[in-house]
This record gives C-alpha cells, structure tokens and sequence, in this order.
C-alpha cells in the first residue's frame, strides 16, 4: 500500500507540527485559532474523532476541511458546502528576478490587508491570519492594490495564499510576480511551495501551470456548520 503524503491532509499536518501553537482541540481533532481562520481537521474517521471535530464548531459559522477523501458529517451537523480543489505544488522554482516593486506586508498594514481580502474575497481571511508571515504587496500612489502570502506550513511545505488584487489594477501582473517572489522566499527556506485552487476555476490552474506549479492530487473542501 502507498504511503499517505503529507500534504493528503494539509491542515491536519500544518497543525500537528510547526504551526500547533496555533491549534485549538485535542489528538482527536484540531481547529485553527479563530482569529488565523476557520480550519479544522480531524485525526481520523472514528466516531470518537468525529464527535471532538463537532465539538469545534463555533455557534455562528462554520469549520472548513480540506481533505484527500469526503470526510462524513458529524453527528449534529450539516454540510453547506463541497468543492474539489486541486492541490498544486512546485517542486522546483526559477530564481525570482523581481519585475514589480513590493514590500514586506505585517502588522502595521492588518486592517488594508484585511480590507482588501473583504473586496476580492481570495479565501478566509480573519483577523490575524496576516501573522501567517511572508506577505508582500504592491502599493500605487501609496494604496495597497495587491498582496500574496503564505497560510498553512506541514514540514518541509509552505502554502501560497491570500493572493488578490484590487480590480483596479487587475490585468498588470502584479498577482503572478507577488506569487513568484512568495514561491521564492519559500524555496531560499529550503521548503517547497504549494496552494490550492478550485478545480473549476481552470483560468485560474493555467497560470499557476506557469509559474511552475503542477497539480498532485485534487482535495475536497468541505464546509461544516452546527445542524
């Protein structure tokens, strides 16, 4: 039997070893800390890991999965959403030669981050997910319009993320030379970069093919709320 891989079970793996400070729960289930986003994984599909991932669930709002199978529903909840994501990953970055001027993004920057995730919607993006470190953005006339950074992080990997741009400015490549610049920050760590993509959005898929990024497996993100 083929081995598990790591990034089978991205958020699970993320928050078991480098980023467990982050986690709320217990060896049965895991669940990012609110103010970082809303993801959650279970160890398994016992019943007894089911039950503690239910046990997560806020009162308002929901958990998301991201898994290599169709996680079941939990006793006492529903599913309001399915999607297949494609995983894609880089298993070797180009030398980044910047071709677009940008800065280190943090806390000083939270709230347009947060803005800007509110108007282009490029996944969750709650109140200190910026603290997910290696953000950098691009500023016109002193206005942040664009930004790329990093979320989830198993050993030896780096997600790419909050990637977006002000439709103002779409259409300029600042999105794919931010994303280029955050794949090479990864690599110079000696980690590999990967993100995940709606496997509908195939526009989407064929420019993150040419920044060197090819699928390895499609995931099903699953959306969880109390029954």
């Amino acid at each position: 039997m083929a081995r598990p891989h790591p990034l089978d079970r991205p958020v699970w793996q993320a928050l078991t070893t480098r980023q467990a400070p982050l986690a709320i729960g217990n060896a049965a289930a895991l669940r990012l800390s609110p103010d970082y986003g809303p993801f959650a994984a279970a160890a398994d599909g016992s019943a007894e890991s089911l039950a503690a991932l239910a046990a997560l669930l806020p009162a308002e709002g929901g958990l998301w999965l991201l898994e290599a199978g169709e996680m079941p529903a939990p006793p006492g909840t529903a599913i309001t959403a399915r999607a297949a994501c494609h995983q894609m990953i880089a298993e070797r970055v180009a030398p980044h030669v910047p071709a677009t001027a940008f800065e280190p993004l943090g806390e000083n920057d939270a709230a347009e981050m947060r803005a800007l995730a509110a108007l282009t919607r490029p996944g969750p993006f709650a109140g200190h997910t910026h603290r997910f470190g290696g953000f950098i953005g691009v500023r016109v006339a002193g206005r942040l319009v664009a930004m790329a950074g990093e979320r989830m992080k198993p050993d030896g990997y780096a997600e790419v993320s909050g990637v977006c741009t002000h439709p103002d400015h779409r259409g300029r490549g600042h999105a794919a030379a931010l994303m280029r610049a955050v794949m090479a920050g990864i690599a110079a760590r000696g980690e590999t970069p990967f993100l995940h993509v709606y496997a509908s959005n195939g526009g989407a898929v064929a420019l993150y093919e040419t920044l060197g990024f090819a699928i390895r497996a499609t995931l099903t993100k699953t959306v969880l709320v109390r029954a």
